[in-house]
């Protein structure tokens, strides 16, 4: 069988997306927030404007962006300690949150912020695999309405964005390059990796990993390519959700 006509879980292509839906405007009092849904992973995104910057950035009239990530005890078949009360959890929210912090900052001109903090809250409601790059990807659009928030204010003077950023996962299942990996697919996988990149084609970070035996470069270089394919769709989804009516 080749690539191409391998079978999915989800009876998917392998390079094709789950069914994404971002809904804008999700919460009513956020500057910003957006609610993304992958398949059965489900993720709310949230964005708080703080008229402050950390101690390393006063006086120097640049703003900040950060993020913080969290699941919910029942985003999984089974309960799960809060972060808060389990070590091993919340080591792994913070890594998360430092990718999605770094993901969005390599697209904001933080001096067009002036000093001010955007935190995102990115909150796992429902968990089926791909949650560190669905934050990436909502986070992009509940800041994109935080800015647009702003602007409209008259409190900022243009768009801080450089461009979009937008991320996926990736793996080889069984031999098999495969796009968005659900759970069952991640937790099997040869090799697992996670790409952000922006709307111009650039990468921003590549998290790549073997769980078994090391892969090879041809290989890394077709999951790229699986990547980038993906996330171009995910900024016309982007897109099409923030061209919707607030």
């Amino acid at each position: 069988m080749t690539h191409a006509a391998a079978k999915r879980i989800d009876g998917r292509r392998p390079d094709q997306l789950r069914p994404v839906h971002i809904t804008p405007g999700y919460l009513l009092h956020p500057e910003g927030s957006a609610l993304i849904d992958a398949g059965d992973t489900r993720l709310l995104c949230a964005v708080t404007v703080e008229d402050r910057v950390p101690p390393f950035l006063r006086g120097t009239g640049k703003g900040w962006v950060t993020a913080e990530y969290g699941m919910l005890p029942r985003a999984t078949p089974s309960r799960t300690p809060r972060e808060g009360l389990d070590r091993s959890a919340r080591g792994r929210a913070m890594e998360i949150q430092r990718l999605v912090g770094r993901a969005l900052r390599a697209v904001v001109e933080l001096e067009k912020l002036g000093e001010r903090t955007f935190i995102v809250d990115c909150d796992v409601l429902q968990a089926d695999g791909g949650t560190r790059t669905l934050a990436v990807t909502g986070a992009y659009v509940a800041l994109s309405q935080a800015f647009n928030h702003l602007y409209r204010r008259k409190r900022l003077r243009e768009n801080p964005f450089r461009s979009a950023v937008a991320a996926v996962s990736c793996g080889l299942v069984g031999g098999v390059p495969m796009l968005d990996l659900c759970y069952a697919e991640d937790s099997t996988a040869d090799v697992d990796c996670n790409v952000v990149m922006t709307d111009g084609g650039e990468i921003v970070e590549v998290q790549g990993a073997a769980e078994g035996a090391p892969f090879t470069r041809r290989e890394l270089e077709e999951l790229l390519d699986l990547a980038e394919n993906g996330v171009q769709e995910l900024f016309a989804v982007q897109r099409e959700a923030l061209s919707a009516p607030a």
